[in-house]
């Protein structure tokens, strides 16, 4: 049990309270405009501790050799600043959660080894445990999963890792470019401005890139110049015709072997009236 609390102006009963309770009132929290003051209210208060056990031990014990942010303080920083959107706000109070169980000082420093993974298995058990929607706790868990994969893109991501970045994102791609803007709560305006700018960047890729994809689909993986070479013909309607085919075979297949291509291009020739005909304007 606990005292008496009052949550954005709403006094709340001191009792232990069931999970649709504890639910309602971390919803009420995060979908205010500006949580910050709620979830600080809730952890001094020591109702944090009825809502999400895990957040108190976010406030880690710091010594004077390995110092690192606070991480309370952080993570309510990052939720205040995504948009008030239940899932989006979920993903960013959890985003470190998995931080008191990773911490080491093994490596010359304080690190958070694979936090983001071990918090999304504490996201999945919390969220459960408080009756959310299974879909809602796959999405928050996701994204927790996530967050920490962009921080590699500063080094050079080659096109795949890009395409990886935002196949593996999905529909929580707008939402982990979010939590990942967010999660920049340095106070010095270059570095901040330079992942803002690195961010920019990426989604342009991601776009441009879907852009060449959506014109490579439509593209047979030969062209014309390569369907003359290879069935030994000049300029025609067969062409386009072989074009054609090309173009269904993809559609129908995906993309193949250079040499299953060329393959199935020779086994339509052999049933195309002109076979066996030379076209070239040298015949």
């Amino acid at each position: 049990m606990i005292g008496a609390v009052s949550v954005n102006g709403v006094s709340t009963i001191s009792t232990e309270r069931s999970c649709e309770e504890r639910r309602g009132l971390l919803n009420a929290i995060l979908i205010e405009p500006d949580p910050t003051d709620g979830l600080w209210e809730a952890y001094d208060s020591g109702l944090a501790e009825q809502l999400v056990p895990e957040l108190p031990a976010l406030r880690l014990e710091q010594d004077p050799i390995h110092r690192h942010k606070d991480v309370l303080a952080h993570t309510i920083a990052v939720t205040a600043k995504t948009s008030p959107d239940l899932t989006l706000r979920l993903a960013a109070l959890f985003h470190d959660i998995g931080k008191p169980a990773t911490r080491s000082f093994e490596h010359g420093g304080v690190t958070f080894r694979h936090h983001e993974a071990v918090g999304a298995k504490i996201a999945r058990s919390r969220l459960r445990e408080l009756g959310y929607d299974k879909p809602l706790v796959k999405d928050v868990c996701e994204l927790v999963r996530l967050s920490g994969r962009f921080k590699g893109y500063a080094e050079g991501w080659s096109d795949s890792a890009v395409r990886r970045y935002a196949r593996d994102a999905g529909h929580l791609l707008g939402a982990l470019n979010e939590l990942v803007r967010c999660d920049c709560t340095t106070r010095n305006r270059a570095k901040a401005e330079r992942l803002q700018s690195l961010i920019d960047q990426m989604e342009e890729r991601i776009l441009q890139l879907a852009r060449e994809d959506r014109e490579a689909a439509e593209r047979p993986q030969i062209d014309g110049s390569a369907v003359m070479t290879h069935l030994g013909i000049g300029g025609g309607p067969a062409v386009g015709q072989a074009l054609n085919f090309l173009l269904e075979l993809k559609r129908s297949d995906g993309v193949l072997p250079e040499e299953e291509v060329l393959a199935r291009l020779d086994q339509w020739w052999a049933s195309h009236p002109n076979a066996g005909r030379s076209t070239s304007p040298d015949s």
